[in-house]
């Protein structure tokens, strides 16, 4: 993926998580503010986490989107993809 490239749009902004996708539309950043890690979500990976993500707020509609970014990162396994957020800091300076 090119950095220099990929403008990011919040899906997702809350107190913990924050979910951003790339224009691209291809493209998630699942990011896990308090531990400064991010998961870097593409091709497969992305896909799976769209339709995690939609089967539980589908599921539990009334859990507020930080709740629901736990339980993926968490139960999910979303964080055994993540990373130090350095990417995450640096598309954020450059929005």
């Amino acid at each position: 993926m090119n950095m220099n490239k990929t403008p990011f749009t919040p899906v997702a902004a809350c107190v913990e998580y924050e979910l951003l996708t790339a224009e691209d539309g291809v493209t998630l950043v699942l990011h896990f503010k308090t531990e400064h890690l991010a998961a870097h979500l593409e091709g497969d990976d992305a896909i799976r986490f769209r339709a995690d993500y939609e089967a539980i707020r589908l599921q539990f509609p009334s859990w507020p989107p930080d709740q629901t970014l736990a339980q993926l990162w968490d139960q999910g396994g979303y964080s055994w993809l993540a990373a130090k957020d350095e990417y995450y800091a640096w598309a954020w300076l450059h929005w």
